[in-house]
Order: C-alpha cells, then sequence, then structure tokens
C-alpha cells in the first residue's frame, strides 16, 4: 500500500491563496482545454456529419480566450489602468500643490490674513480634497468596472452557449427511436448512438461550467461570482434533464 503524502504545514502568516506544493486546489484552464478539445475530437469521430462537435469548437475557443486573457476588450483594460493611474497622480499632485501654496502663503503673511479670512480658505481646501477624493476613486475604480464588464460579456456568451447546446439535444427524446428515418419524424439514430449523443451533451455542458468557473479563480467581485454560479446552476439543471432521457432510454432497452 502506497505511503500517503504528509501536508506540508502552512507559517502562520500565510496569504489565503493555495500553497505552490498544491496542485488540485486551483483549475487548471490547460486541463479544461484539453478536455474540451479530447471531447470534440470525441464527438467529431463518432458523430461527424452533426454540427454537434462544431458546438464543442465554440467551448474550445471561448476557453483559449479566457486563458490568453487577450483581445481588445483586455487591452482597453490595461490602457485604462495606466491612464487612471496617471490621472491619480496628476490630481494628488495639483491638490498637493494649491494646499501648500495656501499654506506657505498664510506663513509668509501671518499678520496680512485674520482669523475670519482663514474660514474661506479652509473652506476651499476642504471642497477640493473632497472632490479630488471623488475624483481619484472614481479613477481608481474604473479599470475594475472595465474588467468586471468584459468578464460579464465572456460569461453571457458562455450562457448563450450553454442554451445553443441545450437545443441541440431538445428535439433527441427517446420516443423517436420508434421512427426509421427523419423524413418519418425519427432521427437516424439508434439506442446506443442516442445515449451516446445525449451523453457528449451532459459533458460539454459540464465543461461550459467549468470554463465559467475559471473566472472565479482570481476574482472576489460579488456580480462576477453570482454570473459563474448562474451558469454553473443553469448547465447542472439542463444536463439533470438530459440524464433522465438517458435514463428512460436504458430502461427501454
Amino acid at each position: 500500500m502506497p505511503r500517503l503524502p504528509t501536508p506540508i504545514p502552512r507559517p502562520d502568516d500565510h496569504t489565503d491563496a493555495p500553497p505552490d506544493s498544491s496542485r488540485f486546489q486551483r483549475l487548471d484552464g490547460a486541463a479544461v482545454r484539453r478536455s474540451a478539445q479530447s471531447l470534440q475530437q470525441r464527438i467529431n469521430s463518432r458523430f461527424p456529419d452533426r454540427t454537434l462537435w462544431e458546438v464543442c469548437g465554440e467551448v474550445v475557443g471561448i476557453v483559449d480566450e479566457i486563458n490568453a486573457g487577450s483581445g481588445i476588450s483586455r487591452r482597453r483594460v490595461r490602457a485604462a489602468r495606466v491612464l487612471s493611474r496617471l490621472g491619480m497622480l496628476l490630481i494628488a499632485i495639483s491638490l498637493g500643490g494649491a494646499v501648500a501654496l495656501a499654506i506657505a502663503q498664510v506663513v509668509s503673511s501671518p499678520g496680512a490674513v485674520g482669523p475670519l479670512d482663514l474660514l474661506p480658505l479652509i473652506e476651499t481646501i476642504i471642497n477640493d480634497l473632497v472632490f479630488g477624493g471623488i475624483a481619484v476613486f472614481f479613477l481608481f475604480s474604473l479599470p475594475e468596472r472595465m474588467e468586471r464588464a468584459r468578464v460579464l460579456r465572456i460569461l453571457h456568451r458562455l450562457r448563450s452557449l450553454a442554451h445553443v447546446i441545450d437545443m441541440h439535444q431538445l428535439t433527441k427524446v427517446p420516443e423517436r427511436l420508434e421512427r426509421a428515418t427523419r423524413e418519418e419524424g425519427g432521427m437516424d439514430l439508434d439506442r446506443a448512438d442516442l445515449t451516446r449523443y445525449l451523453d457528449f451533451s451532459t459533458e460539454m455542458l459540464s465543461l461550459v461550467g467549468k470554463s465559467a468557473a475559471l473566472f472565479a479563480e482570481d476574482t472576489t467581485d460579488g456580480d462576477v461570482l453570482d454570473a459563474v454560479q448562474g451558469i454553473e446552476a443553469l448547465t447542472s439543471d439542463m444536463a439533470r434533464k438530459v440524464w433522465q432521457k438517458i435514463g428512460i432510454i436504458q430502461q427501454q432497452s
């Protein structure tokens, strides 16, 4: 019997990220890609005349896009992050310079400025700091909002892809096995082929859920996590209905 590996203790001040020695606490995008490509090849080998393997190719393409982290939207987010940091720096320099000049003027001529004269100056400084802080917060959160919008657009594509997969299996019902040809309402599939077709559909739905989960690896954004959870629940419900069909087919055999 092989010896079980001893877990490596982590220091008390470690981060919440998975340890470097762990290979099983993160979803590997390359592994998801290999699974999707393998599924595409299996579908193409079994059903080369049907478009289900092309749909699986769309899954592979989206996984590649997620893993690469590239594209026009991604470049815009990076450019916005650089420009926002520059804008924050300019605002901080401007506010600091204005406050420093005001203080220098008061210090250089303390007798010329009375207590009542200081009130408008203090009010102006406070207003500048408040509006400057609002501008800094807006610029700081702008790249994050753009990144959230980019991720949600891709998640929307995954949700649409799940519905496309569901449409492909929607008409594959056990009752049509009794009909011979498509002209008679059949599917040109025997019991084994229909079971395999539906099984491929469940695997593809699972891969769509795993592709969405790749976005949850490096974010704590509530909107993104809710969207990912919604896609996982959607694909699970769709796969459950497909497995009900498979169960009916197996009972009839």
